[in-house]
């Protein structure tokens, strides 16, 4: 039992080393290194919670050949995400741009949790200010007072 579970932890372990076929990487190990640490910002599409160097689908294997030939053609790591993100959107980078609609985006939950809470808060504040005491008929303060007079 106990080796099972080493062989399945092992073969797990080794499937993203399968991923990259020998003919897509550098022959520098410095570039490779480039190459794999611009690919761990991009999300697979096919995938989508995995890095492109991580996927074993074919436009991850696109993806990744894209990468080395901007990296051939002397771009910069950002300008590599760059032009990417050009091409597939924000979508396809893994820790996506801070811009105007990603704020709107994180913030919206918290927005509406603000707005549910100041609803309800003024539902019950005019809820208990519309609320007012029961008007007395005469015979019910006549018995008031005689109940309040015996103590």
């Amino acid at each position: 039992m106990r080796i099972l579970l080493i062989l399945t932890f092992w073969l797990a372990s080794t499937l993203s080393v399968m991923a990259i076929g020998a003919d897509e990487m550098f022959a520098d190990p410095a570039e490779e290194a480039r190459a794999r640490e611009i690919g761990r910002q991009l999300r697979c599409l096919v995938c989508q919670n995995q890095s492109i160097f991580d996927s074993n689908a074919a436009l991850a294997k696109d993806l990744r050949v894209v990468v080395r030939e901007r990296m051939e053609a002397g771009d910069e790591d950002g300008a590599v995400l760059d032009y990417i993100a050009s091409k597939y959107g924000d979508y396809v980078l893994l820790n996506p741009r801070v811009r105007g609609a990603t704020i709107v985006l994180w913030a919206a939950p918290l927005g509406l949790l603000v707005f549910a809470i100041g609803t309800v808060m003024l539902y019950h504040r005019r809820r208990l200010a519309t609320r007012s005491p029961e008007k007395l008929t005469e015979a019910e303060r006549e018995e008031a007072r005689r109940l309040l007079a015996k103590e």
